[in-house]
C-alpha cells in the first residue's frame, strides 16, 4: 500500500471522527463500570455462599475483561478524547485509573512519549517495548544478552509482567517525571490503599485476593498481550529519526488487530491502532466507522490472531532486511 495523501490532508478527514459525544461516552461508561462491579459483587456474594472456587474463577475472566474495557476508557481520558472538557478526562482517568491501579499523569507523560517516538529507533525506551536491533544485540555485553532474551520471553513477558505492572511499575515514578506526574503516583498509591483496606474491611481480605488477584492477572494479561502485538509484528516499521515518518509509523508500525466483534467491544476498539496512532483524540467508540468509512484504512492489511500469535517469536530489528526477526534468524542476518 503507498499512501499519498499528507499528514494535514489525512487529519481534513479524521476530524469529524474526532468529536466526543458527552451521551455515548456516558454510556460506556455506565455500562462498563456498572458490569465491572456488578460482576465483583456477584462473585463476593457466590463467595460467602461458599460456592466452589472452580465455578467462581471463569467469572474472574470475565472480570478481567472488564478491566480492560475499564482501562480503554482511562487510556481515552489520557489522551483527552474520552469527554469534551479537560477536567471531565482527568477526574474519569484518575477514577479509571485508581480501578485499574494506573496513575493518571505517570501514564499519561508515558504514553503520550511513546505516540511521538513511536517506529523511531533514535528514541526507543519511554512507554515501549524494549526492541533491540541485530547489531545491537551482536556488540551487547553477555549480561545484557541475557536480560533481553528473559525479557523478552513469553513467560517472563506475559506470566510475571502482570504482576510485576501493577505491583511494581504501576507504583513508582519514572526517572524522567514531572512533578505533577511523580505526585500523582503517590496520590494514587494512597488511594489504592485507602480502597483496598475498606473493601477488605467490608468483604474480608482473603476474599478480595480471591477475586483480585486472578482479575488483575487475566486483565493484566490481556493488556500486554495487546500492546505488544500493536507494534511488534514481523513487516512493522522502524526507521532512524532523519527518515521517521508519523504517517508510515501509524500506518505500518500501528497493527490492524481482526478481533471478533466481542473481543473488540471488551477491548474497547484498540485494535485499531493504526487510526489511533495518527489521530489519538478519536474516541474508541468512533473507530469502527473510521475503518470503514476512509478508504486509506481500508487499504491496511489486517493483523488475524493466527498471525499475531507468531510474532512471540520475533525477538530483533533487522535493519538491512527491514523486519522482525527472532533469535534463530541471527546466523543469516
Amino acid at each position: 500500500m503507498k499512501n499519498t495523501l499528507t499528514l494535514k490532508q489525512i487529519n481534513q478527514q479524521l476530524a469529524p471522527f474526532a468529536q466526543p459525544s458527552t451521551k455515548k461516552s456516558l454510556w460506556e461508561l455506565f455500562v462498563t463500570l456498572t458490569s465491572y462491579l456488578g460482576l465483583w459483587t456477584l462473585m463476593v456474594y457466590l463467595l460467602k455462599q461458599n460456592v466452589s472456587y472452580v465455578y467462581i474463577l471463569p467469572l474472574t475472566v470475565l472480570g478481567g475483561l472488564f478491566m480492560v474495557r475499564t482501562f480503554i476508557i482511562f487510556h481515552d481520558a489520557c489522551h483527552g478524547s474520552f469527554c469534551k472538557t479537560r477536567t471531565a478526562n482527568k477526574w474519569i482517568g484518575r477514577i479509571t485509573g485508581l480501578l485499574t491501579f494506573t496513575p493518571f499523569e505517570e501514564w499519561r507523560q508515558a504514553h503520550n512519549m511513546h505516540h511521538a517516538s513511536s517506529g523511531d529507533l533514535d528514541r526507543r525506551g519511554v512507554g515501549d517495548v524494549w526492541t533491540m536491533t541485530v547489531d545491537e544485540y551482536k556488540q551487547a555485553s553477555k549480561l545484557k544478552r541475557l536480560a533481553y532474551r528473559l525479557y523478552r520471553h513469553p513467560l517472563v513477558m506475559f506470566g510475571l509482567g502482570p504482576f510485576f505492572l501493577f505491583l511494581v511499575s504501576n507504583r513508582l515514578p519514572g526517572k524522567d517525571s514531572k512533578k505533577e506526574a511523580r505526585r500523582g503516583v503517590w496520590l494514587t498509591n494512597l488511594a489504592a490503599v485507602i480502597m483496598v483496606t475498606g473493601i477488605s474491611l467490608l468483604i474480608g481480605f482473603k476474599t478480595y485476593l480471591m477475586i483480585q488477584i486472578p482479575v488483575m492477572f487475566v486483565g493484566g494479561l490481556a493488556g500486554i498481550w495487546l500492546f505488544y502485538v500493536q507494534h511488534q509484528f514481523e513487516n512493522t516499521y522502524w526507521s532512524h529519526n532523519d527518515e521517521w515518518n508519523v504517517v508510515e509509523a501509524s500506518i505500518k508500525g500501528s497493527s490492524y488487530y481482526q478481533l471478533p466483534a466481542i473481543l473488540h467491544w471488551f477491548s474497547g476498539n484498540i485494535g485499531y491502532h493504526h487510526i489511533h496512532h495518527l489521530r489519538s483524540g478519536i474516541p474508541f467508540y468512533n473507530l469502527p466507522a473510521c475503518q470503514k468509512q476512509i478508504d486509506l484504512f481500508r487499504e491496511v492489511e489486517p493483523l488475524t490472531i493466527s498471525k499475531s500469535l507468531k510474532s512471540v517469536k520475533l525477538h530483533l530489528w533487522d535493519e538491512r532486511q527491514k523486519k522482525l526477526i527472532g533469535f534463530k534468524d541471527l546466523k543469516a542476518a
